[in-house]
């Protein structure tokens, strides 16, 4: 039976990945200093592709009416779908730039909005990883002025932290809401005025931007280079994410960059959140983040331990199969299963990022024009895949 939208939950529900667990923490110590860069191992930065040839020529074709679907319901973007570290599906429809009639292709980089969270997670376990930071130390110990105790790197990691969003306070002390500002600038008014913390360090999660814009802080003070700079030069360039970069306003977007739209076509414009980094700010394409996927397979960038912590659940005061690891979504199961994901939402940029890590499938899906239906469309390429898969003989393992 093919799921539809509206069997989300259900879906889910279903699926069998990976076991559910919380791994041990590795030891990390602070090292005083700049950044003593590790040797990078080289990654494949070539996407296999499987035509699928006449077994799978009734997986593209239904995947394919699926969007025809979708587009004539307004959805504008990019799909890629890959399956045992090979390309089975990628599409574009629609425009980059409408009012140029540019069309959206394999250089096309869409903001990811809060899918930018996981690059800057993993920047911060490299960073651990290599004894640069130790995420169990409090945030005071590298941004001496933060003015709350108590909050640890590991909290930020997990929005565990309560501190408020600063998307909601900054425009209380900072009236100026159409220029972009600095994470500098939000953590001097975060200094200045200390905006009520809104519960107890480590009593409960709340998902906060906050926290990642602090981290990338973080980041920029035990690398000595600046976020846009470590992001390019320890994760993007190493995978071949040619097409990936930090925004920048000052810069403004290069000609290739997919223009964030509203649903009836108008622009959204920059405001004073649109310079701050880490939480969101990260363009990419799907080829991209194919890579950035298989990254994690082949431990280019983490090592296995780093990776697993990632992936360890760290809230579990209230039930249910929602969790946050450390700069990943996630939902858990009581028998123990796990989908790894992120979403993104900023401005007229809608994105999904599922990674269904035992079956090795992912589901890259990147919207330039306000559309929240594209949440709604991994559960139904997956029935599509994974049926249609089977019944071709694509899924040898049944």
């Amino acid at each position: 039976m093919r799921l539809t939208p509206s069997h989300m939950g259900i879906f889910f529900l279903s699926l069998l990945l990976i076991a559910c667990h919380s791994p041990s923490q590795p030891a990390a110590a602070h090292t005083n200093g700049g950044f003593h860069e590790a040797p990078l191992k080289p990654g494949n930065t070539t996407l296999i592709y499987d035509t699928l040839s006449e077994r799978g020529s009734d997986i593209i074709e239904q995947l394919d009416h699926y969007y025809r679907g979708q587009v004539k319901a307004g959805f504008n973007g990019a799909v890629l779908i890959g399956y045992r570290g090979r390309v089975v599906y990628e599409r574009y429809f629609g425009y980059s730039n409408r009012e140029r009639k540019i069309p959206l292709d394999y250089s096309s980089s869409s903001q990811l909005a809060s899918i930018s969270k996981t690059f800057t997670g993993a920047a911060i376990l490299y960073l651990n990883e290599h004894k640069q930071i130790n995420i169990d130390y409090p945030v005071q110990h590298y941004i001496k002025d933060f003015p709350y105790p108590n909050i640890s790197i590991k909290m930020l990691l997990s929005h565990r932290s309560g501190l408020p969003d600063y998307t909601k306070w900054v425009p209380v002390y900072h009236k100026d809401a159409r220029t972009p500002i600095t994470n500098d600038k939000v953590i001097e008014l975060m200094v200045k005025h200390k905006p009520r913390i809104e519960f107890r360090p480590n009593t409960r999660f709340k998902y906060c931007n906050t926290n990642f814009v602090l981290l990338a802080k973080v980041i920029e003070i035990a690398s000595g280079i600046s976020y846009a700079d470590f992001m390019h030069k320890y994760m993007f360039a190493p995978l071949g994410m040619n097409n990936t970069f930090v925004y920048d306003p000052a810069k403004g977007l290069p000609a290739n960059a997919a223009i964030s739209y509203r649903y009836n076509w108008v622009r959204e414009p920059d405001m004073f959140a649109d310079g701050v980094t880490g939480d969101k700010g990260i363009y990419s394409t799907v080829q991209d983040m194919f890579r950035w996927d298989q990254s994690f397979y082949n431990r280019t960038l983490l090592n296995n331990e780093s990776i697993e912590l990632s992936y360890g659940p760290c809230s579990f005061e209230k039930p249910g199969v929602k969790n946050y690891g450390l700069g990943w979504r996630m939902l858990c199961y009581p028998n123990g299963n796990k989908i790894i994901y992120h979403n993104g939402w900023w401005h007229g940029n809608n994105t999904s990022f599922y990674r269904l890590i035992k079956e090795n499938m992912t589901i890259v899906v990147l919207g330039n024009r306000f559309n929240k239906n594209i949440y709604k469309q991994a559960p139904v390429i997956y029935s599509i895949v994974k049926g249609a898969a089977s019944a071709n003989g694509f899924d040898d393992e049944g």
